[in-house]
């Protein structure tokens, strides 16, 4: 990692530089707004790879005002969002001064439109004279060669959980820093000290793996919570007009859907160097990042491994994108980063058939066809082995580990404003994911990077999002997921953590095999914004839980009230 280190300042002084841009923190409502517009008015920005996530500050600025600008049969509620997306990204918005001609009779006469005003973000009563200023932030700084902004974070949870006894909450206290320097270099910081009581099927996955979903470190907190710090932040530097570099500590998403097969937001930050190349129709993205192969081997350092990816993303069209992707996993003892992987534009397969060794390599590709500004069409094919004759041959060959996922958005359903459908079909064969060990299968700090269920499953999800004001979200969710759980000691391709060597079977594998289960899980949210990033939601969570052993069977609710200031939710949807 030295040598990363050295390559990222090499090129931090070599290249030319041009303005740069933090990015929008991965939050599921908030992308839904930006992919809504992004599908309806994709000829207003091809520039953006929506399969590549999170997305630049600077292009959602850009969407949101040529949106405003150019459309005039917006409804309310989408004026509303715009206007939230422009205040939420207000440094990188563009303002114009007005252009004038005269008339005929000598008057001064507007020839172009001005938007934004340059008040749209103002605040009409600051908190003594310092702070919100404008509308979004606690305290800001603008000159011509800085800018700085502070935000608390706050999420306070309250909720009933069925199976549980008393009340479970979130407390979640921080701050939010980020800015600019020269127009050239970017930060951002995020922290953030949680106590947790969570629900009883959350404490199940947490039993059952050690770990606290989406989190690193934690400690036990009273008799059946945790505590646990949060922490991101990163610095990217343009080096040229067409390639910034990122380096830091986040999460990463790659894909159109609700869920990704390739690389999700699911587990932890962790640290990484990546390289983002757009130039004409073609955005191409390198991470190279340093994970942890474990964590519960007491007060030591925690072993590490390593993931190196690159995709390519290519906008045939506005409304047509296709995408290719590879990575690898993989350690060298005594964490030795493998140099032959930083190549940037090499097969990485053949890179580890040179090399002589047997890393976890997987590829595949992504699709995104927006039609009519209503609808798209999306979806992603993983492949970790590949045998067509065994498939051919139907024989259930447990190496035979691929993934596929198919979606559809539709925008403005049937008619009615601002009412956002989604369908989503996930397929994972047994033991993909799955390596030899621990050092080598697709997980960071015991938690999978693709699918938060790992495997061995199929899911069948639909979404509903409706605006009926602009402040107001009602967003209803129907998951369901056909899996198979491991029985005894039987591993039967479901739980990434696991080594593919021993399984039960060579042959006769099929999704749902060991304890045939199937699980609903259904989401009901209403969110009202108060004012920018801040927001009440009230949830109503039902799960259904029917094992072929009946001792897994279950069906549980869990109902909560949050405040959140300048976070997402919190979910846990497995």
């Amino acid at each position: 990692m030295k040598f990363i280190f050295s390559f990222f300042l090499l090129f931090a002084t070599v290249f030319s530089v041009s303005a740069q841009s933090t990015y929008v923190p991965l939050d599921a409502d908030k992308y839904r707004l930006i992919d809504r517009y992004a599908l309806k008015y994709a000829d207003s920005i091809p520039e953006l790879h929506t399969s590549i996530k999170p997305y630049k500050r600077e292009t959602v600025a850009k969407l949101a005002q040529k949106v405003l600008r150019h459309e005039t049969n917006l409804s309310k509620a989408d004026r509303f969002n715009l206007t939230y997306l422009l205040q939420d990204n207000w440094d990188y918005v563009q303002t114009e001064a007005p252009q004038f001609s005269t008339d005929s009779s000598g008057n001064k006469v507007a020839v172009t439109e001005v938007f934004p005003a340059e008040d749209f973000n103002e605040s009409r009563k600051p908190i003594l004279k310092h702070f919100y200023r404008n509308k979004t932030d606690l305290f800001h700084v603008e000159t011509e060669d800085f800018t700085l902004r502070l935000n608390p974070v706050l999420h306070f949870q309250l909720g009933k959980d069925s199976d549980s006894e008393g009340l479970r909450y979130i407390n979640t206290r921080g701050l939010q820093a980020e800015g600019t320097i020269d127009k050239k270099l970017s930060f951002y910081t995020f922290i953030g000290e949680n106590q947790a009581l969570f629900p009883q099927y959350v404490n199940d996955r947490i039993a059952r793996d050690t770990i606290v979903p989406h989190e690193g470190y934690w400690k036990n907190f009273k008799e059946d919570g945790y505590d646990f710090f949060t922490a991101r932040g990163y610095v990217n530097y343009a080096l040229s007009k067409h390639i910034n570099i990122q380096l830091g500590h986040d999460k990463n998403f790659i894909g159109n859907g609700y869920r990704s097969l390739i690389l999700s937001d699911y587990a932890p930050g962790y640290f990484f160097l990546k390289l983002n190349t757009q130039v004409w129709k073609l955005q191409y993205e390198n991470i190279f990042a340093s994970m942890n192969a474990d964590h519960s081997i007491g007060d030591k350092l925690y072993p590490k491994k390593y993931f190196a990816y690159h995709h390519l993303s290519y906008n045939i069209k506005p409304n047509l994108n296709v995408g290719v992707f590879e990575s690898v996993i993989f350690a060298r003892g005594k964490g030795n980063f493998e140099l032959e992987y930083l190549n940037p534009i090499i097969f990485y397969r053949s890179v580890e058939q040179q090399l002589g060794s047997e890393d976890n390599a997987l590829l595949g590709l992504d699709f995104k066809w927006n039609i009519k500004k209503r609808v798209q069409l999306y979806g992603q094919v993983m492949l970790d082995e590949f045998l067509l004759s065994a498939i051919k041959e139907r024989n259930g060959w447990w190496a035979n580990k691929q993934g596929a996922q198919l979606g559809a958005k539709y925008v403005d359903a049937f008619g009615l404003e601002n009412l956002d459908l989604q369908g989503e079909f996930n397929y994972l064969r047994p033991y993909l994911y799955q390596h030899e060990s621990r050092f080598t299968n697709y997980q960071h700090y015991q938690q999978p990077l693709a699918h938060p269920m790992g495997a061995n499953l199929s899911e069948l999800m639909g979404i509903a999002s409706y605006q009926p004001i602009g402040k107001l979200n009602i967003t209803g969710k129907a998951i369901f997921t056909h899996f198979g759980a491991d029985t005894d000691s039987s591993n039967w391709g479901g739980n990434v953590l696991k080594p593919y060597v021993p399984h039960p079977q060579d042959y006769g594998n099929k999704v749902g095999q060991g304890n045939t289960t199937n699980l609903l899980h259904l989401d009901l949210t209403l969110s009202y914004q108060l004012k920018p990033n801040m927001f009440i939601d009230l949830s109503q969570i039902l799960r259904r839980t029917d094992a072929e052993l009946n001792e897994f069977d279950n069906s549980s609710s869990f109902s909560s009230v949050s405040f959140r200031w300048n976070i997402g939710q919190r979910l846990h949807e497995f």
